[in-house]
């Protein structure tokens, strides 16, 4: 075994970017350096860790498998290196984040005042589907995430706050009456998130237990798409309600009222079973559970 720690971190960071390029420009190398530390490591393994097809650059099964591996280095690594510039009552270091595009409504608030406490942390925060959400979590690449609906894995959750979904329709809709039954499901063309979605999966499974044969009349990747299409009169749809304060108050949307509605699920902050905390994922965890009572009473309750 003759790999260096300094090719180990060079390959971990060209397979975070996906280039040897942008890798030797985060790592202040010159592309030939970077090429010859990665040829000295490839060197010592037998199957291929990448393939340079023009001027792109594919990870392989096996490569990827040594990167999972190299995370967990090179995170130690980051650590030794934030305690040598960290006095006792100085935190800094990365706190890494993936959420569903709900919750960015929402996460923020739970971070405002941790981040003004600790200016020196990096935060990088990931906003995506439920889908790929869960598979950063999976893969160990974030300390925490943000989701509504719990993923069938080895995982400890903590629970931040409740979640009400409503069926919401443009301004000007003619549905008037006070109450309708879930059967206006039938007549209705509806607009759904993409598949791996969790706000699609609240909506779907609402549709199911309800035995209703809804139509889909259109399929969007976002809730802010979603959004813009129901105002545009394209369709109705089911959203959280977070994310429509503002267009029910400036009457861009307007709650059509139905029978079991609103839909009522949980946001929870999800972490590996077997994670180890850095300092400040630690430091994290700590503040949240202290704090979720008063940033729901400051941020949430009018």
């Amino acid at each position: 075994m003759n790999y260096t720690l300094h090719q180990l971190q060079i390959f971990h960071k060209i397979v975070e970017l996906g280039s040897i390029t942008k890798a030797s420009e985060a790592l202040h190398l010159t592309q030939p350096a970077v090429s010859i530390q990665l040829k000295n490591l490839q060197s010592q393994f037998d199957k291929p860790l990448l393939e340079i097809i023009g001027r792109k650059v594919y990870i392989t099964d096996f490569g990827n498998e040594i990167a999972n591996n190299i995370e967990s280095i090179v995170a130690e690594l980051d650590q030794i290196e934030k305690k040598r510039f960290s006095s006792a009552d100085k935190l800094s270091g990365k706190l890494k984040l993936s959420i569903v595009s709900t919750a960015e409504y929402i996460m923020p608030h739970f971070l405002t005042d941790f981040i003004k406490k600790y200016p020196e942390i990096q935060l990088s925060m990931e906003v995506t589907n439920k889908q790929s959400v869960i598979e950063s979590l999976e893969n160990n690449k974030v300390d925490f995430s943000m989701v509504s609906v719990l993923p069938d894995m080895a995982i400890n959750h903590m629970e931040l706050m409740k979640n009400e979904l409503y069926l919401v329709g443009p301004a000007n809709s003619e549905l008037n009456k006070k109450k309708y039954d879930v059967d206006i499901f039938r007549e209705l063309p509806l607009i759904y998130r993409e598949e791996g979605s969790g706000t699609r999966y609240t909506m779907e499974s609402f549709i199911k237990k309800n035995k209703i044969p809804a139509r889909m009349n259109l399929k969007l990747a976002t809730n802010e798409a979603v959004k813009q299409a129901v105002i545009a009169g394209l369709g109705y749809s089911i959203l959280p309600l977070i994310g429509i304060k503002n267009e029910l108050k400036n009457r861009d949307l307007k709650i059509i009222p139905v029978k079991n509605f609103p839909i009522h699920s949980t946001w929870h902050l999800i972490w590996l079973k077997e994670k180890r905390f850095s300092p400040v994922a630690q430091a994290y965890l700590d503040f949240i559970k202290k704090e979720i009572p008063h940033i729901i009473e400051a941020k949430f309750q009018s």
